[in-house]
């Protein structure tokens, strides 16, 4: 008997231990799950994930006085940006966020009289399938391509200098998105209505920018979403090719730059038309963009006479690179800005020759990059001419 009732008890006692291990495992199962992969991931099931990554950029810079003065006139050594990333899904799949912050005092946008703004992108999206989309919040514009590019994603330390002056950059409002495919070839549609005021601005007036751009990748998708990130890192197996085009209207723009810039003294309307292209193929990648920028009044004056006019003229940048299997990239830049002639208070007519090197050591996540440049003004390429310089920059690029 006795022995008979050691065995009902050990028999009871293996039933609870795998009745507690099966409630343990359950309730492992019912966790968050976190990978470390693409950056940080905590994922549960269908329900949520949140992915969240950080990168730097520290860099050291020099230009030079002039094209024959090698003496300092400016050393650039600073974080340029440091920026925590946060992107997932909330109750399913298709309810989607994106929210990105900055830290680094160039990315405050201090020196452009709006205050600071550490919040660079605010967006709820909804995905109705895997072609359409529509977005609410704060985000970039689809603008330019190498604007949209993210700047961790670049070939040079910089954005070009046409970039710079004409691009659209951020604004909150309404976004959609539409791929359609017919055969090989993909067709994209993107749009917004935006507030045309820039990221972090309060109301100000009812005027709206209206931005829509078109996308045709007639050799079919390019690898891994190569077409917004610079330099083939992907080797494309077969040549890629991507045309797009953009326009935008802002209506009563507040700033000089539309989203950027300082604040006009007078609202003005101004419209921009970009085309840019991309080709990519065996490591090779070829990229440009144009600008043109219009308005029919782009000059205000302050009650002391004081000058700030919409930045109106034309703009092109190429770009053209090749990368090695030791993933060292070679890369070569010309860009130019040209002023609308006769208009008060704009930029001086300037160019930009870049040369420049990069070691992949994690893709573009982690890398070195350096380049050397010359800026000339006025098509007066002589190192004697006014305003002319040398340029380089050493930077390094670490993240998640």
């Amino acid at each position: 008997m006795t022995h008979l009732l050691r065995c009902i008890a050990l028999l009871a006692c293996m039933l609870l231990s795998a009745r507690a291990v099966l409630l343990a495992q359950q309730e492992v199962d019912e966790r968050a799950l976190v990978e470390v992969k693409d950056g940080i991931s905590i994922k549960k099931d269908s329900l949520f994930l949140l992915n969240l990554r950080f990168r730097m950029q520290n860099r050291l810079g020099y230009t030079t006085v002039s094209g024959e003065d090698l003496s300092a006139a400016l050393i650039d050594a600073r974080v340029r940006r440091l920026r925590l990333r946060l992107d997932g899904y909330v109750l399913n799949r298709n309810i989607r966020y994106y929210i990105q912050l900055a830290f680094s005092r160039a990315d405050l946008e201090l020196d452009g009289g709006t205050g600071a703004q550490p919040v660079r992108d605010a967006m709820a999206y909804y995905h109705f399938n895997k072609n359409f989309y529509i977005g609410f919040g704060q985000g970039k514009l689809p603008g330019n391509r190498q604007r949209v590019v993210s700047s961790g994603n670049l070939q040079f330390a910089d954005r070009s200098i046409a970039n710079g002056l004409y691009t659209l950059d951020r604004d909150f409002g309404l976004f959609a998105y539409y791929t359609a495919t017919v055969g090989e070839q993909v067709l994209r549609a993107k749009g917004a209505f935006s507030s045309g005021d820039g990221r972090g601005m309060p109301p100000s007036n009812s005027g709206m920018a209206y931005t829509g751009r078109l996308e045709w990748l007639p050799l079919g998708k390019f690898t891994n979403s190569g077409d917004y990130s610079e330099g083939d890192m992907e080797f494309e197996p077969s040549p890629k090719l991507s045309l797009a085009a953009t326009y935008s209207y802002n209506e009563r723009a507040m700033r000089t730059g539309g989203q950027l810039g300082r604040e006009l003294f007078a609202q003005r309307d101004m419209s921009t038309f970009i085309a840019d292209m991309v080709l990519k193929y065996q490591g090779w990648a070829l990229s440009a963009e144009y600008f043109d920028r219009t308005s029919p009044d782009p000059v205000t004056v302050s009650s002391e006479g004081v000058i700030r006019a919409i930045q109106v003229g034309q703009g092109f940048n190429s770009q053209l690179s090749k990368i090695l299997r030791s993933k060292y990239e070679f890369a070569a830049r010309y860009s130019f800005v040209a002023p609308q002639v006769g208009v008060l208070g704009q930029t001086a007519m300037t160019e930009e020759a870049l040369l420049g090197a990069t070691k992949y050591l994690n893709g573009h996540r982690i890398k070195l990059q350096l380049y050397l440049g010359y800026r000339w003004l006025e098509q007066n390429m002589a190192l004697s001419g006014t305003g002319n310089a040398w340029t380089t920059m050493f930077q390094v690029e670490f993240g998640i």
